[in-house]
Order: C-alpha cells, then structure tokens, then sequence
C-alpha cells in the first residue's frame, strides 16, 4: 500500500494553464511562449494602433483656423471649412460693377439736381433787373437755394453709398457686384458676416483715404497686393478682421 503526497491528500490535480499558452485570470504567462499578436489578456495592455495619417486626434494637432493650405489659395475658416480666397481680379471686377451701378444712381441724382439749378435760374431772371429794389435779395434767395440743392443732392448720394456698401456687406457678406462674381466677406475668426462694426470699418476706411485726393482710397483697395500672408487681407480687412473668400 502506497501513500501519497502528504501535502495533498486527496490526489488532486494542480491547476493547468489553458491551452495555446494563453494567459488568463490566475493563470501566469508561461515563459517563452509571447501572447498572439493584438490579443490583450489579463496584465497585457492593449496594442496601440494609430490613426490614418491627416486624421485630427490624440497626440495629431488640428489644422488652426486661418492656416493657409500649402499657399495654394484655400484656408480654413471656422463655420466654413476649406473655402478659397477670393483672387484680386475677381476682387477688382467685383469693385468695377459696384462703380457701374454707383456711377448710375450718381447721374440719376445730378439729374435731379441740375433740373433744381434750372428752376432757380428761371427764378432768378424773375428778379428783375438790377434797379429793382428786391433784385439783391431775391439773387440770394436763388444763390442760397441752389446751393441748399446741391447740398442736399451730396448727402443724399454719401448716404446711399453708405447704405449700399456698408449694410450689404454687414448683413449679406456681399454687394451686388460681389454677388455676382460669387464672392463674400467673412469673418476670419467665425466665418459669419462682418456685422454692423465689422462692414462699418471696412467702409470708413477708404472714406478717410479719400480725404488725401483719393489717393489714399487707391492704396487701400490695391494694399491685398502688399499682404505677405497669402491670404490677400487688405488694411480694411485686416482692421475689420474680414476675409473675401469664394462661396
């Protein structure tokens, strides 16, 4: 008669590990046989796989907004995505058609005013002649309402211009000439339109250039020419912080 182990006294079996040295709970990894690959088990950690390349994640920085692809005339604009900046042809035809239909409603005005000038020439050969004792006053009287005339016919074609310029492009991103080469103006940092302040600076400001003889207003319409960035900004945009870009 045989005895067994004393240390295990029923006979018993020790604990195999499963088979295909797979590790598991309460199971050590058998030595020299490695887990198979991409099989994570008990005390392994999972095998990293990293993202396609381009694809924004962990530890891949995303593309900054206002970053120019490449200088090949796209950027990225929030809201917006890739869009492409508007070129300075498209910029200048646009600027043309705009002067066009400014130039028409300027004539529709000093129509109006010069059909105003020749009543008060006709009132004015209604004076008399110079002996008469109201001729001088009544000379005034059409000099100071020529001059009312002429005035008022100013304000009034300053004021349109304001409105078509700046409204359109505070709340459309576009005037009729820009509407019609498919361009907009943008805010660089949202990619929604100028707004109220943002479509009133871009405006002033070749207003005050034209204060030098216009010269100055030339200078801010050709400065995108002068913008290294790429992004063809020019110095009204960069104040208002605006981009022309294609729709």
């Amino acid at each position: 008669m045989s005895f067994g182990d004393p240390n295990n006294p029923y006979n018993q079996q020790p604990n195999q590990p499963p088979q295909g040295g797979q590790p598991g709970y309460g199971y050590p990894q058998q030595p020299g046989i490695p887990p198979q690959q991409g099989q994570p088990g008990y005390g392994y950690p999972q095998q990293g796989i990293p993202q396609q390349p381009g694809q924004p994640g962990y530890g891949y920085p995303q593309q900054q907004p206002g970053t120019l692809q490449a200088n090949n005339g796209y950027i990225n604009v929030p809201g917006l995505g890739t869009v492409q900046v508007a070129t300075m042809g498209r910029r200048l035809g646009a600027r043309l058609i705009d002067g066009v239909i400014i130039c028409v409603v300027y004539a529709i005005l000093s129509g109006i005013g010069l059909a105003g000038a020749l009543g008060l020439a006709e009132t004015a050969e209604e004076c008399g002649s110079t002996l008469d004792p109201g001729y001088n006053a009544c000379i005034e009287d059409a000099s100071a309402g020529f001059l009312v005339t002429m005035l008022g016919i100013f304000a009034l074609f300053a004021l349109i211009t304001l409105l078509y310029e700046w409204l359109m492009i505070s709340f459309l991103g576009a005037t009729v000439g820009k509407m019609a080469l498919g361009l907009r103006v943008v805010k660089e940092n949202t990619g929604r339109n100028p707004g109220l302040g943002g479509g009133f600076i871009r405006y002033i400001i070749p207003i005050v250039g034209a204060l030098l003889c216009y010269i100055g207003t030339i200078l801010v319409y050709l400065s995108p020419f002068f913008d290294n960035s790429g992004k063809l900004q020019g110095w009204h945009d960069r104040a208002a912080g605006t981009l022309v870009v294609k729709k």
